[in-house]
């Protein structure tokens, strides 16, 4: 069978089937070799663990090509001018830049985004998971996507950033409707929401960002504002598109990592009795298999800058790498059983956070977050179990489930 064609019918992201188990596919891809070029998707699929960490820090690529070339140097058509308020939103934040742009903006918002912030969230964290969790037992049950994974992340950035409360429900629907761009192949209709989200959220950050000028208070966005260093500091549309990233990136992840993980909990039974057994000897590495097992973000992409070769195949500048982070964390090459949930597992070099300069800068938030509603669960719900058969989204790239009902 022609190796192009052989991917294109292993690799189909559109099939219910792929999205619902794609492992089989990445076996075979692993397989058959370190790269493939898919035709549908016009992308080089990279299914190996050491070639996709390889080339998360490999500088012959890139999120973007535009700091060195126009869309038609690179052979590429420029986005529809229609489309034009998605990108610059997108466009200028930390993760679709590179050097010299990625390591200012990137500078200036650790200064904001310290460890001993994210640790100062902790007791905060810990006790909005135990007052979500307390409130869903208290039902006697409910959906755990909209009762406990939702609102903790969203509840948690928008403290960070210092979003007041009675406007953040306006977050989710705004994150969602952007995030549905990330997809292979967006539709027309996916497109025009994340326009009018990218739009109304903007309008939204600019108005808080003026509040905070005039009035700056405790908080990130506040922290943005007086970052500087060598005499640099953020722009307004760096500042905005820095705190929608750290919405969409800090809670999207967070949130299909806690409904995959209880999902793969509740289908390997010894595994989730061992936690419940140990919750505190278990809980940090449970974090760590849940995110590789069933992992949240499946697919980073990569622009070739300049040529590379990858198994005595050149893949050429213009080219799109489609780094397949669901088949690298289940690459036997690296990982013992690799499709085995083993909760006590110590070498978990995953690659969910990514990286190289674009490594997850909340990952450590995300940790405390995983490990509070873990926690809550374990403690508040020792009987919790699945009420019912739960459907996935039809997504591949972001990957989770429309709901997880639960009983306690």
């Amino acid at each position: 069978m022609d190796a192009a064609l052989e991917a294109a019918e292993v690799f189909t992201p559109s099939s219910p089937e792929f999205v619902a188990d794609p492992c089989p596919a990445y076996a075979r891809l692993r397989e058959a070799g370190r790269a493939h070029y898919c035709p549908p998707t016009g992308q080089w699929l990279i299914p190996h663990h050491a070639d996709v960490a390889a080339l998360l820090r490999d500088r012959r690529l890139g999120r973007t090509y535009l700091h060195r070339f126009t869309h038609e140097e690179f052979g590429r058509t420029p986005p529809p001018p229609e489309h034009e308020p998605f990108h610059t939103l997108n466009d200028n934040g930390m993760l679709d830049l590179e050097a010299p742009t990625h390591t200012r903006i990137r500078r200036l918002v650790a200064k904001a985004f310290t460890p001993r912030t994210v640790a100062r969230l902790r007791p905060y964290v810990e006790q909005l998971a135990d007052g979500l969790v307390r409130d869903l037992v208290a039902d006697g049950g409910g959906d755990l996507k909209a009762r406990v994974a939702e609102p903790l992340p969203v509840a948690v950035i928008a403290q960070m950033l210092g979003i007041p409360e009675g406007d953040r429900d306006l977050l989710r629907p705004w994150s969602a409707a952007i995030c549905g761009m990330y997809e292979l192949n967006p539709s027309q209709e996916t497109a025009a929401r994340a326009v009018r989200a990218s739009l109304e959220f903007t309008a939204y950050l600019r108005e808080l960002i003026a509040a905070r000028r005039a009035n700056p208070a405790e908080d990130l966005i506040s922290g943005l504002i007086a970052a500087h260093e060598d005499g640099e500091s953020l722009t307004e549309q760096e500042m905005i598109s820095t705190c929608v990233l750290l919405l969409n990136a800090g809670h999207e992840a967070t949130v299909n990592a806690t409904v995959n993980g209880w999902h793969a909990l509740f289908r390997n039974p010894a595994q989730l009795a061992a936690l419940r057994a140990d919750p505190a000897g278990l809980v940090p590495t449970a974090v760590e298999e849940l995110m590789r097992y069933d992992t949240p973000l499946q697919l980073f992409e990569r622009w070739v800058l300049d040529d590379i070769e990858i198994d005595g195949v050149t893949i050429p500048r213009g080219a799109e790498l489609a780094l397949l982070f669901g088949s690298a964390n289940h690459d036997p090459a690296v990982f013992d059983a690799p499709a085995e949930l083993d909760l006590s597992r110590r070498d978990n070099p995953h690659i969910s956070f990514s990286a190289g300069i674009h490594y997850c800068i909340g990952a450590p938030l995300a940790r405390i977050e995983l490990a509070a509603s873990l926690h809550a669960l374990l403690r508040r719900a020792p009987a919790l179990r699945l009420a019912a058969d739960p459907p996935r989204t039809p997504n591949f790239v972001i990957r989770g489930f429309e709901e997880l009902l639960v009983t306690v």
